[in-house]
This record gives structure tokens, C-alpha cells and sequence, in this order.
């Protein structure tokens, strides 16, 4: 057993609570480097279902709220529909006037147009966030402001973070968030009403059972890891483990697979080092067959309740 402690001793790469760990920042460049610079803030576009307040100085009685219709048109009151889609409210505000003056309606009218219902403009944000929907982008908001306002990341978000661009599906911006203090990259991507916000999904491999420290290991950027690696990251197995009896629990077309995993010649290096999947469940009996039994039929639930940890 001594040997396979030093190899663990020299396998370990060592990992912490995701908790401790994790920091929403850019990792791609130190914060020196980086300067900050607030989010962009796009002017937002008046889009079919909007509910715009119309009010025309000194002349209340063409003042109203008006609905924009399927077609992006709204009704004025005695001067027709206008065509409002994809306007500002200012832009809106100057059209409203153009056409007052063209159906002498009024001869010098002064309109503003406020927008108090956007139906359109929001941010989808999706994946491993903990309520994940629509959250509306009416001033200057960047990525992690939207991230904190679905309720932040799950234990089991990756550090890829995809946002796509309504006007421009075909090009998403992939950002990296890691585990740099202080950095400022992530602050710095442009997220413009109607997007959509990804946080990508970090596979987990469980080790239960006889260990030093049972519980999930996320792989990141879909990696992968090993059996002995996975045992390294666990902190070893104890002394009353059984590591002949190993085994591997996968789930494979919705149906679940117990596989025999021989740790002991693995870690004698007399047989291959096997490779785990997103999802699979190492589990290391104990050497008694009481406990073992005990062991095998808390394994699942063992899992659920494992701590998830951060593979650095």
C-alpha cells in the first residue's frame, strides 16, 4: 500500500470546493493588461407588441398610448397608422411629428414618445444557470450582470459561456470564465437585446466509497479523465479498501452498466488505465463483505449527495 500512496502523493493535482475556487472572470488575460470599460449600451428598438406613451405638447387630446401592432405600425389619432418598427422612441417621436405636419394635423408639433412596455427585449439565458429565462436588458448590462440575474451559476457550469447575437446567429462569442482574480475580459463582452447566453454544462465523474475523500470532479472544456487520475483527485483509497472489487457504474442509452474495474493491477500498472465519461460513478468497496454489501447499495445515493469539486 505504501506504493500506491506515493503514487498517489504524486498523481494528485490537488482540487477545491467549487465555492472557493471559482471566480466569475476572464482567464485569457492578467487584469493589468485588460483595461475596463463599462458594457455598451445599444439603443433599443421599438418591435411589434411595444406600448408606447405618445405625448404631443400643449395638445392633449392627441396625446395616447399606443400598442404596436404584428405589422410594427401604430394608429395615431386623426393622422393614420405610421410605421414604427425598428425605431427608437426618439426616432418614433420625430416621424409622429413629420407625419402631424404632412396631414396638417399640426402645424409646428413638439412629441416625445416613451416606451413603456418592451416586448422584445430581453436576454434569453440558458444552460447551467439556477433560473434560467428571459431577463430584460433596458440600460447598460454586461455578461455577468446577466448571469447573476438568472440566479447565478450551477455546481455544474463549465467555464464556456456562448452568447449569440439575434442580427447575427452564425458568429457566436465564446467566453472563457476561469479562475483569475481580478481580471476584467468578461466584463467587457458586448450583449445586445435579444441575445442569448449559453453557460456550457462541465461533465462530473464521481468516486464513492472507500477513499479519502469521496465526490464529484468536474471536467472541464469536455475533458477527461482516468480511473488513476480519478483516484489521485479522490486523495487515494483507505487501508480497508477492497481494490479488487473495484467497479464502474456508467449510463449508456438510458440504461445503467456495472463494470468490473481493476484498480489494484491498475495501480501496479499491470492493466491499461481506463478512461471516465461525463456521468460515471467509480466506486471502491470496502474489504469486509458486510461493509461491501452495505457500500454497493448506497452507491447512487452516495453520489447525488457528493460534494462536487473543481478540477484546477
Amino acid at each position: 500500500m505504501s506504493k500506491s500512496l506515493l503514487v498517489f502523493a504524486l498523481l494528485s493535482i490537488g482540487a477545491m470546493p467549487v465555492s472557493a475556487q471559482k471566480v466569475l472572470a476572464g482567464d485569457s488575460m492578467p487584469a493589468a493588461s485588460v483595461p475596463f470599460s463599462p458594457p455598451a449600451i445599444h439603443p433599443l428598438q421599438i418591435s411589434a407588441g411595444d406600448l408606447l406613451d405618445l405625448s404631443v405638447f400643449d395638445t392633449p387630446e392627441l396625446s395616447a398610448k399606443l400598442r404596436v401592432d404584428e405589422q410594427g405600425k401604430v394608429t395615431l389619432p386623426v393622422a393614420g397608422t405610421l410605421p414604427v418598427l425598428g425605431l427608437t422612441a426618439e426616432q418614433a417621436g420625430q416621424a409622429i411629428e413629420a407625419r402631424f405636419r404632412d396631414t396638417d394635423v399640426l402645424k409646428d408639433p413638439h412629441v416625445t414618445v416613451t416606451v413603456l412596455e418592451f416586448s422584445t427585449q430581453g436576454v434569453t439565458v440558458l444552460g447551467e444557470v439556477k433560473n434560467p429565462g428571459v431577463y430584460p436588458l433596458l440600460g447598460a448590462h454586461g455578461l455577468l450582470d446577466l448571469i447573476s440575474a438568472a440566479g447565478g451559476e450551477t455546481t455544474s457550469a463549465g467555464k464556456d459561456v456562448t452568447v449569440t447575437h439575434r442580427d447575427d446567429p452564425d458568429h457566436p462569442v465564446v467566453v472563457k470564465l476561469g479562475n483569475k482574480p481580478g481580471s476584467t475580459a468578461a466584463f467587457n463582452v458586448d450583449v445586445r437585446p435579444g441575445d442569448i447566453i449559453m453557460v456550457s454544462h462541465a461533465g462530473i465523474v464521481y468516486v464513492v466509497g472507500d477513499v479519502g475523500k469521496p465526490g464529484g470532479f468536474l471536467i472541464e472544456n469536455n475533458d477527461r479523465l482516468t480511473v488513476l487520475q480519478a483516484i489521485a483527485l479522490a486523495q487515494g483509497t483507505n487501508r480497508t479498501a477492497s481494490l479488487n472489487h473495484a467497479k464502474l457504474i456508467r449510463k449508456t442509452d438510458g440504461a445503467r452498466q456495472e463494470v468490473q474495474v481493476p484498480l489494484k493491477k491498475i495501480l501496479a500498472n499491470k492493466a491499461a488505465d481506463e478512461t471516465l465519461a461525463d456521468g460515471d460513478i467509480l466506486f471502491v468497496p470496502s474489504s469486509t463483505a458486510k461493509n461491501a454489501l452495505r457500500d454497493a447499495e448506497g452507491i447512487l445515493p452516495a453520489a447525488a449527495s457528493a460534494s462536487i469539486y473543481r478540477v484546477p
